[in-house]
């Protein structure tokens, strides 16, 4: 396997343990008083903000893949960015469209807003953090229906900017 495309799984991995931890430090301590404020609204940014607050969050690891190579700091820093756009858009898509997130059984951050849940269900893009560390909690979730769009458009239908 190329070094690049190893680095760039890494980062991936990396990134989702990182946005998982950040969450849940953001229930207790990290800009816990904005992160309230969100719950309280109930909604997103829209992608684009979103994405810029996690490449922002992620600033100091995107450099981390340099110390190895040039090649594996390139293909670290594209993975970074990468689940930097995914969470992102999960982010959004669990705000406005959450049955739409196929990936996970159950979309955990709609279900971390709609209980309240301060304990559980920290992970945005992926549920498996929660399932390591024990902190996911299975509820009930009835799906809403997509309605009559059922094409591939309606992964789109989200807030941008």
């Amino acid at each position: 396997m190329p070094v690049w495309l190893s680095a760039f799984l890494i980062a991936l991995v990396a990134a989702s343990l990182v946005e998982y931890w950040a969450h849940r430090a953001m229930h207790s301590f990290l800009l816990k008083k904005k992160h309230v404020l969100h719950h309280k609204e109930g909604g997103a940014q829209g992608w684009f903000w979103e994405f810029v607050d996690y490449v922002v969050g992620a600033c100091f690891l995107l450099p981390a893949g340099f110390i190895y190579s040039v090649e594996a700091g390139v293909g670290f820093a594209a993975g970074a960015l990468a689940y930097a756009a995914f969470a992102a858009y999960s982010h959004q898509l669990q705000h406005e469209r959450p049955e739409l997130c196929f990936w996970m059984v159950r979309p955990v951050h709609q279900i971390h807003h709609g209980e309240q849940m301060w304990r559980h269900n920290f992970g945005i893009g992926v549920d498996v953090w929660d399932r390591v560390f024990g902190t996911y909690k299975k509820v009930e979730w009835v799906s809403p229906q997509p309605g009559s769009h059922s094409s591939l458009w309606q992964f789109f239908r989200i807030k941008w900017v």
